[in-house]
């Protein structure tokens, strides 16, 4: 039901990063972690305008690519990573972006996360990728009493055909932006409020 609603409200959906090709897919979405989408998409075309292919950005200044990619946040660390994934791309895959999730998670700075987006927008392959949104949509609607990602994934890969779960994340995750948000959650306009069991609901703005 919850997620039939969802579907409703959310016929079309995907990821609101912006990219041409699997590979810049997998780049932006480290680059995601602890921003905003809109900070990455306006990063990234001069990201892939300098180094375009993954034997581009292997072969990278560090210095060069922590100061483009500096506004995302974490800008060592994620240069860190993108630079070493690049490099086990190149070496170990070819090129190429692996497209099962065992093999994309032994990539520097792909955790369980990032692959799921991955799996499921590029090849919409059977994932789920818990965020700080699906973990919260789902513990308020009780779809789920665990706290883990790796857990809440089970827990919704239980309740849902295999062939639906590439639609969850992002279902989940504009639902929780724009209605069930953290602090200021819209419950008087939630296209689930008779199902949801979560007790602090917000039945009327507050001023």
């Amino acid at each position: 039901m919850v997620l039939n609603r969802l579907t409703r409200r959310y016929p079309q959906i995907g990821t609101a990063l912006e990219y041409q090709n699997v590979w810049q897919l997998l780049v932006v979405t480290v680059l995601s972690a602890q921003t905003l989408d809109d900070t990455v998409n306006r990063v990234a075309p001069e990201v892939f305008a300098r180094w375009p292919q993954p034997e581009d950005l292997a072969a990278a200044n560090p210095e060069q690519v922590e100061a483009v990619i500096y506004p995302t946040g974490f800008y060592r660390q994620k240069t860190k990573s993108i630079i070493g994934l690049a490099q086990a791309i190149s070496e170990h895959h070819g090129g190429a972006v692996p497209d099962d999730l065992d093999t994309l998670t032994e990539l520097p700075g792909v955790g369980r996360k990032t692959a799921s987006v991955v799996l499921a927008e590029a090849w919409d392959k059977p994932a789920i990728a818990v965020d700080t949104h699906v973990h919260r949509v789902s513990r308020r609607l009780e779809l789920t009493a665990n706290d883990q990602p790796v857990k809440i994934e089970a827990d919704l890969k239980a309740l849902y055909p295999k062939r639906r779960w590439s639609g969850i994340s992002m279902r989940f995750i504009q639902f929780g932006r724009e209605v069930c948000d953290a602090k200021r959650p819209r419950c008087w306009e939630c296209p689930l409020r008779d199902l949801c069991p979560w007790p602090d609901k917000r039945l009327a703005p507050t001023r």
